[in-house]
């Protein structure tokens, strides 16, 4: 069985395209009066408000849909507490399309710390409370209620981060897939596009939901295997045990061909092999590798849902497997029983061309809200109503983020032509625009055409990261194509200023200094925010990223291109709070180097065991599966109690007066007495009740001053005291102080 899809606008229109695109897919009866359509073919139902624009997952599948001929209608947050809302549009000729929204809605719902939020980006009006809890599973339940028989497709992030047995935070158990507790027909992961439109063709053709099997991408509930295709049980693949290789991990290229022992690989061919055989890749040494088997009929049994709830360390072993067939060029499917029947997974979805994505950005979208959102605000469209997404996918593979996860490792760009396009209609179309282009990125700033050398080596690649402990020799880091984008968008008549503002890589950035002077001369805004995430190597190799020595590197040249540019600019890091793995003693050196750098953290990111990164697998399992998993594994570490937490967050906020009490506590407990006292080089003052009362200002006194929210406060850069970039070193150049930038992370913790 060949597990392929067509080319995404290769299909037949569906008979209903006479009626052409629709000014704003529909959300009443009304509205499809108006369009004079009788019924609705597809009926896209979502816990966000709806944007017709590309940011919004409805918007864009919708959008698609529409583009094959379907008539796709909308229902957005409707009331769950009944079926009614889901019945407002009739009955849908094919399906329920089925999506949460942009974020998962328990991370949409609640803080780092369990809290429930106060608002909802998402939202007209900002209004919390407007979806459920695990939305994807309500609205399924309500769909079926609403139409009896007629098929339901769950999809987006919330149902494609829980398609397999994972760690639920907010209840602190290990859930079932996503699938069984839907009900749902179908389960699409990843990016949905070559999938959703392969399945509304074949139902419109008069297939039935329950035969469609074969599309990459899916997932769905099934009774035992099929004849003819090959079942391998996980542990053969990484055995459970005794670890006598302790240091082994994920970072190498495997093929499915190969045979690999204690000593030995042998790669798909010689040029191959000493590619894979570098310095920077180390074998995972699998207890047993079927030889030459078909991998599009060849399955992989995990540990089933009792198993991993009963075990952590099949738990972690599940995980370390899952992550490493996610690459879409040697993933096979996977199958994980739950009860008596299985979750059964297709490999993931292949990568879209670019031109077919171009073709996504060049739908008629509006642009802009429902109209039926009258004047109310939607802070996740103000955010991004004048930014253009140029990429998708990450191959970073940081382990507390989701992005790889859900879009893949492949870098999907749009053509330069399609990008200047949307940026002339942004200009021409968007009310509101005064010349500024918010931001031109996508998951990362700088991965834009960014991919392996080879593709050969690509679709045999089993690393994780391409980044991670370095940079692999055989990814592409040339950031010419990046650098001409940014110079011709500038160019645009009516185009002010381009900024980026999605994450940077700056590890990659580094490796083309012509890119970073492009970049500090004309596309930061004062200030540019980068997210280091922590200083300790203990802690850094748990989240796999790059050194501070990276960190330096780039500081030395944003400095010095900003010097150039004669522009006064400054690096904004981000940092993680109580990731797994990290000690106390790891958050009080980066409180110590933050003081010795003179930066004050306004905001604190807390880390979130979120549905099946690696870092919930840490988290939940205590045991590293980015190393071979065994009953002897490397133990670690986590702040899961709130005294803990509190007290990693307190030391990123060391400067914060109502920390200092729970510091003090700590330092003496940790026998660091010597960082407290009254001069400049303690980290926090003795006790002073007049400082320390609740809320209040710490004054200038000892050199402790808390600047309050003042954002044009400005530590002045001392150039000639910049450390060299050396791994390590204490940077003597101080830090602009923060400012709270409301929903900073909005764009980002979508996919995390």
């Amino acid at each position: 069985m060949e597990i392929t899809a067509p080319k995404l606008f290769s299909y037949r229109k569906f008979w209903p395209h006479k009626f052409g695109a629709a000014p704003v897919l529909p959300m009443s009866r009304d509205e499809m009066d108006d369009l004079g359509w009788d019924s609705c073919d597809i009926i896209i139902v979502t816990g966000d408000a709806y944007v017709d624009h590309p940011s919004f997952g409805m918007a864009i599948i919708g959008r698609l849909l529409e583009s094959q001929g379907f008539r796709v209608g909308i229902i957005s947050q409707p009331d769950w507490r009944s079926a009614d809302d889901f019945c407002k549009l009739g009955k849908p000729n094919l399906f329920y399309g089925i999506a949460a929204g942009n974020m998962d809605s328990m991370v949409n719902h609640y803080t780092a710390d369990r809290k429930p939020r106060s608002d909802d980006a998402y939202t007209a009006g900002a209004k919390a409370g407007k979806r459920p809890n695990r939305a994807t599973v309500v609205y399924a339940q309500r769909a079926r209620e609403a139409y009896k028989g007629v098929p339901v497709i769950i999809g987006g992030i919330e149902a494609s981060l829980r398609r397999i047995a994972q760690y639920d935070y907010w209840t602190e158990k290990v859930r079932r897939s996503i699938l069984p507790d839907s009900k749902a027909d179908m389960l699409l992961f990843g990016n949905a596009e070559r999938a959703i439109v392969e399945v509304a063709h074949r139902l419109a053709a008069g297939e039935k939901i329950g035969e469609i099997t074969d599309i990459r991408g899916t997932g769905f509930m099934r009774q035992g295997v099929p004849e003819g295709w090959t079942v391998i049980d996980s542990t053969d693949l990484d055995e459970v045990g005794s670890i006598e290789h302790p240091d082994s991990n994920p970072y190498i290229d495997t093929t499915q061909t190969a045979d690999c022992d204690k000593n030995s690989q042998q790669a798909i061919d010689d040029e191959t092999e000493a590619k894979l055989n570098s310095a920077a890749a180390q074998v995972i040494h699998f207890h047993e590798r079927p030889k030459k088997l078909d991998r599009t009929t060849t399955v992989i049994r995990l540990p089933s849902h009792n198993q991993v709830v009963d075990s952590k360390v099949l738990y972690a072993h599940a995980s370390r497997v899952f992550h490493l067939e996610t690459n879409p060029g040697n993933a096979r499917s996977l199958v994980q029983m739950h009860g008596k029947r299985d979750v059964w997974l297709n490999p993931p979805p292949q990568p879209l061309s670019a031109e077919e994505f171009d073709g996504l950005f060049e739908f008629p979208y509006t642009r802009r809200p429902h109209p039926s959102y009258g004047d109310l605000k939607i802070p996740a469209y103000d955010m991004i109503r004048f930014s253009v997404n140029i990429m998708r996918g990450c191959f970073g593979g940081c382990t507390f983020c989701s992005i790889t996860e859900h879009e893949g490792r492949i870098i999907q760009s749009r053509s330069e032509d399609s990008v200047i396009k949307e940026i002339e209609a942004i200009r021409d179309n968007v009310p509101g625009f005064t010349g500024n282009i918010s931001d031109l990125g996508g998951p990362t700033a700088n991965m834009y055409r960014l991919s392996c050398k080879s593709n050969k080596i690509e679709e045999s690649c089993r690393r994780l990261s391409c980044v991670y402990p370095g940079i692999c020799e055989n990814l592409n880091t040339n950031h010419k194509p990046l650098t001409k984008l940014y110079r011709r968008a500038r160019k645009i008549e009516g185009v002010k200023r381009i900024f980026i503002a999605s994450g940077l890589r700056y590890d990659l950035a580094v490796t083309d200094p012509e890119y970073v002077k492009e970049l500090v001369t004309h596309h930061v805004g004062g200030r540019l925010k980068i997210a280091p995430e922590h200083t300790e190597h203990s802690t850094l190799s748990k989240m796999m990223k790059p050194g501070i020595g990276s960190y330096y590197k780039f500081k030395e040249l944003f400095e010095k291109y900003s010097k150039e540019a004669g522009k006064e600019q400054y690096l904004i890091p981000y940092f993680i709070s109580s990731h797994p793995g990290t000690t106390d003693e790891d958050m009080l050196n980066l409180a110590l180097w933050l003081k010795e750098n003179n930066f004050k953290p306004d905001q604190v990111q807390g880390f979130i065991p979120t549905p099946m990164a690696l870092a919930s697998a840490m988290y939940h399992s205590e045991i590293n599966p980015l190393k071979k998993v065994g009953e002897a594994s490397e133990h670690i570490d986590s702040a899961r109690d709130a005294k803990s937490r509190r007290l990693h967050k307190a030391f990123l906020r060391y400067h914060d007066p109502d920390n200092w009490q729970m510091i003090r506590v700590a330092l003496k407990r940790m026998g660091r007495t010597e960082l407290i006292g009254n001069t400049k080089e303690h980290l926090i003052p003795e006790f002073n009740a007049r400082l320390e009362k609740r809320g209040g200002n710490a004054g200038a006194k000892n050199g402790q001053a808390k600047k309050g929210n003042d954002f044009h406060h400005r530590i002045k850069t001392k150039a000639n005291t910049q450390s060299k970039g050396k791994p390590g070193a204490k940077a003597k150049t101080g830090f602009a102080k923060a400012k709270p930038v409301k929903n900073s992370r909005k764009k980002r913790s979508s996919n995390r």
